[in-house]
């Protein structure tokens, strides 16, 4: 089993998840802002928590078409994959946000501190998501 790092992509913050090693769990870690050092940040995280895959989302609309956040988000997966001495992937990560926003709220976090917490909640969603369709016959 290896551990998988998840980017939920952001033009300001990118939401970032990691798996535990048995790849059964996703559990937040603190977002990345987006910046000219982000693929130095993400390689460093990616070595100092022994990560052997990355998995970044890719927003697509509902109806499964293209966006300016999907190029966005392609954007970094290229970055990242031409970079890194790893694997990197994409995962759908329609309604991630969404359903970040329901558990938030569902854990009693009120929403003037969502805005600090919900990217990296996204990408535990994303990367659940992923780690539970790589487990499924």
């Amino acid at each position: 089993m290896v551990r998988i790092l998840g980017i939920d992509p952001g033009t300001a913050r990118c939401g970032v998840a990691l798996t535990d090693s048995a790849e059964t769990m996703a559990f937040p870690r603190d977002a990345l802002a987006f910046g000219d050092d982000f693929v130095a940040r993400v390689a460093r995280l990616s070595e100092d928590e022994g990560v052997e895959l990355v998995v970044v989302g890719r927003p697509l609309s509902l109806a499964g078409n293209v966006t300016a956040s999907t190029r966005f988000a392609d954007e970094i997966f290229a970055q990242l994959r031409a970079t890194l001495a790893l694997p990197v992937t994409q995962h759908d990560e329609r309604l991630s946000t969404t359903a970040a926003q329901r558990g938030l709220r569902a854990a009693g976090v009120r929403e003037r501190d969502h805005r600090a917490r919900i990217d990296s909640a996204a990408a535990v969603v994303m990367l659940q998501h992923f780690v539970d369709a790589r487990r499924a016959p």
